[in-house]
């Protein structure tokens, strides 16, 4: 058996690490992992203290969370679209988030609420940085640029104009440059005094996809998506490092608090520990079935926490590969729809990507469908609507449904969260209705 597939022992860790565990175990029961969103997650932040983790979703919300427990502690809504990146800032009670709908969010933590929204941007933000003193924010969006923001003044203080979506950006850590990476390849520098470009220099063969700064502030860590890590010298642009092992794109990169590691995560699911001493891999561990689109160090380097497609967020113990927290099945409700004759019920497969069937269920990136027909648009306790629903005043029943889907939500109700699909054939249209109206009928309570 090899190291990479042997399962852990008690001995792989050590007295401190053991003592941390076992205290958990006794305090709660252990998460299995860090499950709640109803979506695949993109982004990952700790707070500075490291107490905390902030998630961000394409189920529309970021989420808060207990690190030491794996319990989620509050779900922020605030986006109108997929969530691609969050950051705390260095108070520790307030954090950012960006996401597809081109808008900044700062949050207060002690409330949990939103403190502003910053618009300008015309396209999805990639990315977001926060200075090391807390005066700045940094998004990099798809429209070509990066903006700058002053979050007490709640402005814009400067655009840097690329000519090519930004995917990513970083503060130095003296907040005196900012460092961005986008879909040519190239990494770009820039002077946060005036806004100028200091310098360029080629990076990957295809897009740059992530870039962190080294602690101490003399190397830059880049992902692409030609499928390598990149480590390079800041002060002479030469590329110190080149990283290949992931099997397809690599999304995400960041140092060890030493400076001393790194880690990627990538398309094939893969997290790899590497040494930037030796130039080569550590361990791999095989951390999703899925993509795995965000990696991040624990602030004593000892762990790394992944995010991937299958909706979880996972914590390993670098020294042993292995998984802290058990992991629990998320995946074994009842799909009646699967085994079905009713000529609606493949159709409907593609609503279960986004809704459940049963109001007692975690939230996705849609409502819940239990009771719907008869039900009034846009009131299903808890969930965060779209203005546009919140202020519609229409039922769901055979006519409403029939008119969503035939003419698109993008019609029938303008600015609605809802992703635009329509279906053209007038038959399969009232086979979809006609199982709507099964399948989400209200089962009635048992009874002793």
């Amino acid at each position: 058996m090899t190291a990479r597939n042997r399962l852990p022992k008690l001995t792989d860790f050590s007295s401190g690490v053991m003592a941390a565990l076992i205290a958990a175990c006794l305090a709660f029961p252990v998460g299995a992992d860090f499950t709640g969103h109803g979506g695949m997650i993109r982004g990952i932040a700790l707070s500075p203290d490291g107490s905390r983790v902030m998630t961000a979703s394409f189920d529309y919300t970021a989420r808060l969370w207990d690190f030491g427990s794996q319990n989620e502690l509050a779900a922020l809504t605030g986006h109108a679209g997929p969530v691609n990146a969050v950051a705390f800032m260095p108070d520790g009670h307030h954090a950012v988030s960006v996401g597809d709908d081109g808008v900044l969010v700062s949050w207060d933590l002690r409330k949990n609420a939103p403190l502003h929204r910053f618009e300008g941007h015309t396209a999805k933000i990639a990315d977001v940085s926060v200075s090391s003193d807390g005066h700045l924010v940094a998004t990099a969006s798809w429209d070509q640029t990066v903006r700058l923001w002053d979050l007490r003044r709640q402005s814009e203080v400067n655009r840097l104009a690329h000519d090519t979506p930004v995917n990513a950006v970083a503060f130095a850590p003296d907040h005196s440059i900012v460092y961005s990476g986008g879909n040519n390849g190239q990494i770009a520098a820039w002077a946060i005094s005036d806004g100028s470009l200091l310098y360029t220099f080629p990076a990957h063969d295809m897009a740059v996809t992530d870039v962190a700064v080294s602690p101490d502030g003399t190397r830059l860590l880049s992902a692409g998506i030609d499928e390598t890590v990149r480590v390079s010298d800041l002060a002479t642009r030469r590329e110190l490092h080149v990283f290949r092992g992931h099997d397809g794109p690599v999304f995400s990169v960041a140092f060890s608090p030493d400076g001393g590691k790194a880690v990627s995560a990538g398309l094939d699911g893969l997290v790899i520990l590497w040494s930037l001493e030796t130039g080569r891999s550590i361990r791999w561990i095989e951390a999703h079935d899925g993509p795995a689109w965000a990696v991040a160090f624990s602030r004593d380097g000892r762990f790394a926490l992944s995010a991937g497609s299958d909706e979880t967020l996972r914590l390993w113990h670098l020294d042993s590969g292995s998984r802290i927290g058990m992991p629990l099945s998320t995946d074994d409700d009842p799909k009646p729809w699967l085994d079905s004759s009713h000529p609606g019920a493949k159709l409907f497969r593609s609503c279960a990507a986004c809704h459940d069937i049963d109001a007692e269920k975690q939230s996705r990136s849609g409502p819940h469908l239990e009771g719907l027909f008869g039900r009034r648009v846009g009131t299903v306790p808890s969930y965060a609507y779209s203005t546009a629903l919140t202020e519609a005043n229409f039922v769901w029943n055979h006519d409403t449904l029939t008119a969503l889907f035939r003419d698109g939500p993008d019609v029938m109700v303008p600015g609605s969260k809802m992703p635009l699909q329509r279906i053209p054939n007038a038959e399969a249209l009232d086979a979809l209705v006609a199982y709507l109206e099964i399948i989400t009928a209200k089962q009635p309570a048992e009874t002793d």
